[in-house]
């Protein structure tokens, strides 16, 4: 153990978080110190130094790229980093078709609500694994307060509620990983879906074979016409009718409810970002999209032909800006060498939205 010496404004939790301790660990290495009497400067105190997050190197972090990223990893992670910056909200907005939880994270108090979500396609997961880096960031940021690339964490937190739903389609992403286990309630079906092969890793949809991107009510009829997909399959089947998938519904009920003031939705691949919508984007959009191209590196598209997807949906029904952030260059699943480059590309877009919100 290690003697520390708090300092004006520390408390146990604090102090805690810094070592990497459990609160309860720290208070039993230190029966001196009361529950509810305010720690006062100069206190000694015995710790035990843990790894934490950003404090002893970046091999300490969280949210790892070193596998394929789950919803296993995505619940471990989001316990983790609840656990060491309790200013971090999470919830739940809904369930998928498996009954797995689609998590909610929220982060600010601001008057303007960003809301960015990832992984609507099951081979695009490495999108949830660079989200999931940037909100531990931006949390060690705003808990150490240090910038997070030149942004004042705590401006930003008094600006903008971010909202993530970091796994919109959990069912598909684990089935893309992993293939089908043999009690697998879907399995059959599934098989004969992805054409008898038992290899996923094409997968985009949920597990009832829909895709996800598909299913809100803009121009919906139009897009099933375009896709022309016959029923359930890897993609482009888009249901049997708007937001029949609980993914979907759960998503545009939090939409809705939230009123958010700009959407984000991160895919994969192209280095693009697609921003407008049959004329419904609201005046300046195109000037936002160019400001987050600038950041990113990445290059606005004005896309025709394509509709039902979230941003489609989001833009007609709200007159908000809304984009849809197409990450990394290849053929997906994009490999995990990519995470480094794409965060690198996706934090400042994020933080530049944060700003114009």
């Amino acid at each position: 153990m290690d003697r520390y010496i708090s300092r004006p404004g520390d408390t146990v939790l604090r102090i805690a978080e810094r070592f990497g301790m459990e609160a309860e660990a720290l208070y039993a290495a230190n029966p001196h110190v009361s529950r509810t009497r305010h720690l006062a400067a100069g206190s000694e105190l015995l710790v035990s130094r843990q790894a934490v997050p950003g404090v002893f190197g970046a091999e300490a972090r969280i949210v790892r790229g070193n596998a394929e990223y789950g919803p296993r990893q995505l619940s471990a992670d989001i316990d983790r980093l609840r656990h060491f910056y309790p200013f971090l909200q999470a919830g739940v907005i809904g369930q998928s078709v498996m009954g797995k939880p689609i998590g909610a994270l929220r982060i600010g108090y601001g008057k303007r609500r960003l809301h960015v979500n990832a992984s609507f396609h099951a081979n695009e997961w490495i999108t949830s694994l660079v989200l999931m880096m940037f909100l531990e960031d931006y949390c060690r940021a705003v808990s150490q307060r240090t910038p997070i690339r030149g942004c004042d964490p705590r401006e930003l937190m008094g600006r903008t509620q971010l909202w993530l739903v970091p796994m919109v389609n959990p069912d598909g992403v684990e089935l893309a990983q992993e293939g089908v286990a043999p009690a697998h309630p879907f399995g059959g079906d599934l098989i004969r879906w992805n054409r008898y092969s038992d290899r996923f890793f094409r997968w985009k949809a949920n597990v009832r074979g829909v895709d996800l991107n598909d299913q809100f009510p803009a121009h919906w009829e139009e897009e099933c016409a375009r896709r022309a997909a016959e029923g359930p399959g890897p993609r482009d089947y888009s249901g049997e009718a708007p937001l029949s998938e609980p993914e979907a519904a759960a998503l545009a009920a939090l939409t809705i409810r939230q009123s958010f003031d700009m959407v984000i939705a991160l895919h994969t691949q192209g280095q693009e970002i697609y921003w407008n919508y049959r004329d419904c984007e609201p005046a300046g959009a195109g000037e936002l999209a160019d400001r987050l191209g600038r950041a990113s590196g990445y290059h606005p598209v004005k896309l025709h032909g394509s509709d039902a997807g979230y941003k489609d949906w989001f833009i007609q029904r709200f007159r908000k800006p809304g984009f849809t952030v197409e990450c990394g260059v290849g053929v997906n699943p994009l490999p995990l060498l990519q995470a480094d480059d794409i965060y690198d590309d996706i934090a400042p877009l994020l933080l530049e939205a944060m700003l114009r919100v």
